[in-house]
């Protein structure tokens, strides 16, 4: 028997003014598009902004339906509709932010497993590492240099 230790970094920018301008803009825009979100039923919105490499930026919101498991998170509306209108582009970075209708949320909100295994699907295919930044409503923003911070244990197209 052995043990296997994994570990993650993860950066913390207090207040979005600490982050670099380009990441500031993209983490804006997921705000703005985040009150585009359908959440009659969680009451909890997200707003997700990625950055491609041809410098065109894509959105996506969270989209519920009352057969729960019919809708989508923000995260992967964005990143299939990134690789919808640009199959040949590279995902560069990605801003994610979520707000309650209920209460306000401070705590930065991860991706949730579903997304993180479709941004994983996209990081392997580009064989380079997806920035992920995220946050709540307001206060501190995290940010992950890879997905693998996040998912030490991909399953991706190898294993198969």
């Amino acid at each position: 028997m052995k043990d296997i230790v994994y570990t993650s970094q993860i950066t913390v920018f207090d207040t979005i003014q600490e982050l670099p301008l380009a990441i500031q803009d993209l983490m804006e825009k997921a705000i703005e598009v985040r009150k585009n979100a359908y959440a009659p039923y969680s009451k909890f919105r997200v707003g997700a902004a990625i950055l491609l490499d041809n410098g065109k930026i894509v959105l996506g919101s969270n989209q519920e339906n009352a057969a729960y498991p019919s809708g989508l998170c923000a995260e992967r509306v964005a990143i299939f509709q990134a690789g919808a209108i640009y199959p040949e582009a590279t995902i560069l970075k990605m801003a994610i932010t979520a707000a309650s209708d209920s209460n306000r949320t401070e705590t930065p909100v991860p991706p949730c497993g579903s997304c993180r295994q479709s941004i994983a699907e996209y990081e392997v295919r580009q064989e380079t590492p997806i920035e992920i930044y995220f946050m709540g409503e307001t206060g501190a923003i995290h940010k992950s240099a890879s997905l693998k911070n996040l998912l030490p244990f991909m399953f991706e197209k190898k294993l198969l």
